[in-house]
């Protein structure tokens, strides 16, 4: 397969001006497929899941905490839109934290948000695997996780269209499923039709022991699962360096995500927590396929199995696609080997792919030995280092405005509402996460993987640096491109 070197350097078009860097990559992305990559990673297994437990824990008041990290999410967004509008490069998080917090943090963001996707990938494969065993219970779970893996991993090394059109697809069932679970659960409590009968009322929400049945404690301890159901939904930004139309598409996207929040899970869980009383749930069975139980419909289960299963197979997608372009980032750094780096004669990072494809592999291995809490487990690791990824796009976009405001660099053409104020309240919520996470000792080992982990980067920090001291001098773009070229950034 016949390669090409690392496209130009991130920094080499004007931010200021809303040129897109080029980066050596297709830009084979349209804004079709950018609005339903940016609508999916809003809609995954965390809610169509995870919500089932968090409802036996919060009860109604489940609502209420969607709704609030829905409104930081949205802060987190604009932050990552006013960075990708001065400067958008596909590594994007870890180019800020590079450009801003200087390189240590650059390394650090590239490789934790290039972990969580792997884990993520682990999950999902074997997760899939258990959704068709639903069907087809003769068939060994592991040669289905095998199956989707080579069926993914194939799909994302022949283009980034192909990514994108698979993308759009997944996005499309999750859309679908959703909106019809809306419709159908508005259709009860409004003309009573269905088994659901005069159970299913509005005043469900409330009827029982109230909007905060368990105390405002309990349903504070959710946050972190809500969280993980957030999780992927700035994927959008490592999309900057693919998109036709970076200027115009990736605004929109952003600017949209309110919408999907109160449709897709405060609208949905409204639904759902009307048709059916909150006490009714458990943990580990899915919220959808109660109420389609209780509704009544034929086929309720297998349809919400077919849903859950795309929502998997996207994300370990979404993985596959976010993990190659952020381990080219990396080898652009010299924070990573510089053959990942390349990209193949279709334009994709195939070593990266391949690479971080093979650790996918063994969440085939996981079949056999994982034990059901296992997948706990590796949620809480991705929703730690997904925080990680958040809090270095908050703290780059505040420094990014002090130096805006400095006059050191061009203002943004999408520029956050109510400048850095929204993102000082978005750190101090997720670092209120990050307290929860720690309280709760189910969740907390997710801390004690991170603090490994953060001795396995100091340690590969300490060895690049030996080997190239000049990684540790923090530049701006205008210096890289006059290192890389001698030439200053037009």
């Amino acid at each position: 397969m016949t390669s090409t070197q690392v496209g130009t350097n991130p920094g080499d078009d004007n931010g200021a001006s809303g040129a897109a860097p080029e980066e050596g990559y297709e830009r084979g992305l349209g804004s079709r497929q950018v609005q339903m990559i940016a609508i999916g990673g809003a809609i995954g297994v965390g809610l169509f899941l995870g919500a089932g437990a968090n409802i036996a824990k919060a009860g109604p008041s489940l609502i209420l905490m969607y709704a609030l990290a829905g409104v930081i999410v949205f802060f987190i967004m604009r932050a990552l839109g006013e960075l990708l509008l001065y400067r958008p490069v596909s590594g994007s998080f870890s180019e800020y934290a590079r450009e801003f917090l200087g390189p240590f943090f650059g390394f650090v963001t590239g490789w934790t948000y290039w972990l969580m996707w792997v884990v993520t990938g682990m999950a999902e494969l074997t997760a899939a695997a258990i959704y068709v065993h639903f069907w087809f219970p003769q068939i060994p779970q592991w040669v289905t996780a095998l199956v989707f893996l080579v069926v993914l991993f194939v799909a994302n090394l022949i283009s980034v269209k192909i990514f994108g059109e698979i993308e759009f697809w997944f996005s499309m069932v999750k859309v679908t499923a959703l909106v019809g679970m809306i419709v159908i659960g508005l259709g009860v409590v409004t003309f009573g039709f269905s088994q659901a009968g005069d159970a299913a009322a509005v005043s469900n929400i409330w009827a029982h022991d109230g909007i905060f049945p368990n105390g405002i404690g309990s349903s504070l301890m959710t946050l972190q699962g809500v969280m993980f159901a957030y999780l992927a939904v700035e994927l959008v930004g490592v999309t900057a360096g693919e998109s036709e139309d970076p200027e115009k598409t990736l605004p929109k996207a952003i600017n949209t995500l309110p919408w999907r929040i109160i449709v897709f899970y405060v609208g949905a869980l409204s639904v759902i927590l009307m048709v059916v009383k909150w006490t009714e749930f458990q943990p580990g069975v899915s919220p959808f396929v109660a109420a389609f139980a209780k509704i009544g419909i034929p086929a309720g289960a297998a349809i919400i199995n077919f849903v859950v299963l795309t929502a998997a197979l996207s994300s370990c997608n979404s993985g596959m696609y976010s993990t190659g372009r952020m381990l080219r980032d990396l080898a652009a750094n010299s924070e990573a080997p510089k053959v990942l780096g390349k990209l193949s004669s279709t334009k994709t990072p195939a070593l990266g792919i391949t690479l971080s494809a093979a650790l996918m592999g063994i969440g085939v291995i996981l079949n056999y030995v994982v034990p059901e809490k296992a997948f706990g487990y590796v949620t809480s690791v991705a929703t730690a280092a997904g925080i990680w990824t958040w809090l270095m796009i908050l703290i780059s976009h505040i420094l990014y405005r002090r130096a805006v405001v400095a006059g050191r660099l061009p203002a943004s053409s999408f520029p956050a509402p109510g400048g850095t104020v929204c993102s000082w309240i978005a750190v101090a919520f997720l670092s209120l996460v990050t307290v929860l996470i720690a309280i709760d000792p189910d969740s907390r080992v997710s801390l004690y993987v991170g603090a490994g982990w953060a001795v396995c980067l100091a340690i590969g920090w300490a060895i690049l640096k030996s080997r190239n001291p000049h990684l540790t001098a923090k530049g701006t773009p205008e210096d890289k491109q006059l290192q890389t070229t001698g030439q200053p950034r037009r």
